[in-house]
């Protein structure tokens, strides 16, 4: 199973992130748990300056901005 976080206030951009990376595991079939993190002292875990951020299995792989759709996918595809 992947484990998604997505760090952030809960801000519009935040929610658009959540909702475009829900998108996509539903649209691969995944199998994934996703998180929605809004305490900041846990997002400063992560290396990240903006948010939102998505974290995939631990790795940050996106900050301070909202992917593509198909750029989300080929993160979960590996």
């Amino acid at each position: 199973m992947i484990r998604i976080k997505v760090l952030g206030s809960g801000c519009t951009n935040c929610k658009r992130l959540e909702a475009s990376t829900r998108k996509v595991v539903e649209t691969l079939g995944i199998e994934a748990e996703i998180e929605k993190i809004t305490d900041y002292a846990e997002i400063m875990k992560y290396p990240i300056l903006n948010t939102p951020g998505l974290v995939i299995n631990e790795k940050l792989v996106s900050a301070g901005r909202i992917p593509a759709e198909d750029e989300i996918a080929g993160w979960l595809k590996i």
